[in-house]
């Protein structure tokens, strides 16, 4: 959120922000504890039915939307009837590649953080894993004692997983797991909706999926990681670009060539050896199903104005 407001901010516009009707606390604190003037930056709540006028409004110049394909289809639309611009930051199915010349156990703690932090609620999530058959068998180990420690509910470190947002969203994640069981696939841990209250799902980690299984064609959204076993780069690679979507990707490699190759992957954002690495100076635009628009650094900026020339004429 703040990465597109700020910017709108300082190029001088008013804003008008409408947080996802599953999460609108944080959005209506947030907008309390701004310091500026009355009008500058106004709160909408609500569903797609206030998301809809809001986008076809003709005073909006520019939607700047996050959020499913869907959703970003309509406000893309709305913005197209009136001729106007909009930045769609849409889903994600993130590859990450495992080269044969990694540290394993670190890189299994890494991707295990990549693909369960916040409950695999990140656009960026890593949600397909690519590794190769030189390391696959320890590596697949270490990642399922890696989820291991990512317990429900637990613990204060940070490796405790939270519930999904809503019972639709935990009810998609598992049905994402259980037809890939259903076609095949091995669940080494996690798979099983808990008891009790609450939107919990374990960490789950998967082999022997395929790529005509959903957990491997849409955006799960959940704390699921399924792997594979490539028995090249090259292969890792062309898998990892086996998706309509295109928004970020992981590579985890120490060879050189491995490393100038990572940009073949079809990704906004492309990370080397550690996920969501960078920051404000990277910028970057989506493929695909993921959106359209650049973001990020001074694009993030530019998106907010319109050039304009003014041209004065030569006199005597």
């Amino acid at each position: 959120m703040l990465g597109s407001l700020l910017p709108l901010l300082a190029a001088g516009n008013t804003v008008v922000l409408k947080p996802s009707e599953k999460s609108p606390l944080s959005a209506a604190r947030f907008v309390e504890l701004l310091d500026l003037p009355p009008g500058v930056v106004n709160l909408v709540h609500g569903d797609a039915r206030a998301g809809r006028p809001l986008a076809a409004h003709e005073d909006v110049a520019l939607p700047h939307f996050t959020g499913s394909v869907e959703a970003g289809r309509s406000v893309g639309a709305a913005a197209a009837q009136r001729l106007q611009r909009s930045v769609l930051e849409l889903g994600g199915n993130a590859p990450v590649i495992v080269d044969a010349d990694v540290d394993v156990a670190a890189t299994a703690q890494a991707v295990a953080f990549s693909s369960f932090v916040n409950s695999g609620q990140i656009c960026t999530s890593s949600e397909r894993i690519y590794v190769h058959r030189a390391v696959a068998q320890e590596f697949i180990a270490a990642l399922v004692d890696a989820a291991g420690a990512y317990a429900l509910n637990a613990d204060r470190d940070g490796t405790g997983l939270g519930p999904l947002v809503d019972e639709t969203q935990r009810s998609l994640v598992h049905a994402h797991v259980a037809e890939a069981v259903e076609l095949g696939a091995t669940v080494l841990c996690g798979g099983v909706v808990p008891d009790g209250p609450g939107f919990g799902y374990p960490a789950t980690v998967l082999t022997g999926v395929t790529a005509d299984m959903r957990l491997m064609r849409e955006e799960t959204f959940g704390p699921v990681a399924p792997v594979v076993v490539v028995d090249s780069f090259d292969e890792a690679i062309e898998l990892a670009n086996d998706t309509g979507f295109g928004l970020a990707a992981t590579v985890y490699t120490h060879d050189p060539v491995h490393q100038q190759r990572a940009g073949d992957i079809r990704a906004a954002l492309v990370w080397i050896n550690a996920w969501q690495q960078g920051g404000v100076n990277a910028t970057y635009e989506p493929w695909g199903l993921s959106g359209v628009g650049a973001a990020g650094a001074d694009a993030s900026f530019d998106t907010a104005p319109r050039p304009v020339s003014v041209l004065l004429a030569a006199t005597d």
